[in-house]
């Protein structure tokens, strides 16, 4: 049954406020509706496209600049980060990060996401992996959306080497768990 053009443009707004990630292409699924209706719907409503939402989430939620890397050296988009607590990543899986016998991405593209927001979250002017656990649970393909999730665990006092775990999903199933165990320069003291 189809949605009338002003409740599926009230919904339309209600989920992209509670979900800014979301794409044209799972919004159109989501409604039943094409991907160019979802644009006019957002134009219409003055909701920006993803790229221009997901600055505006990060602006907003931003509680501490990342010392340990330059943005340039960051795989993916980093949208959250409260530094030596938790950060948050997505990264847009295309053609480029595929095999091209398989379609599956390549898993240093999703060891990189992660490992790179393990070395952002933490507040280091120097942060390196020391060691890692890695668990790629389901592959990713193109046109995928991985978001990275990464959690200070544990801050040794003594060692200065602090565990950071990142789980990585696509939609709502996990595709990859790391454990990085980090070198820090300081010892959080």
């Amino acid at each position: 049954m189809r949605i009338p053009k002003q409740e599926r443009q009230r919904r339309l707004g209600e989920l992209l406020e509670e979900n800014p990630f979301m794409t044209d292409e799972e919004l159109s699924d989501h409604f039943s509706v094409s991907v160019q209706t979802i644009r006019l719907d957002r134009l219409e409503l003055g909701i920006p496209e993803l790229r221009e939402r997901l600055k505006s989430v990060a602006s907003r939620t931003m509680q501490g600049e990342v010392k340990s890397l330059h943005s340039d050296e960051i795989i993916g988009d980093i949208v959250d980060i409260e530094l030596d607590k938790r950060a948050l990543s997505i990264f847009d899986v295309t053609e480029d990060h595929v095999f091209q016998r398989n379609g599956i991405a390549r898993g240093h593209h999703l060891f990189a996401q992660a490992n790179s927001l393990a070395v952002a979250v933490l507040d280091e002017d120097l942060a390196l992996t020391a060691k890692s656990n890695l668990n790629f649970i389901k592959p990713v393909k193109a046109g995928d959306r991985v978001v990275a999730r990464a959690e200070v665990k544990d801050r040794g006092p003594e060692d200065k080497r602090t565990l950071v775990e990142v789980v990585s999903t696509v939609g709502d199933e996990t595709v990859f768990i790391g454990q990085f165990y980090m070198y820090r320069t300081t010892d959080g003291k």
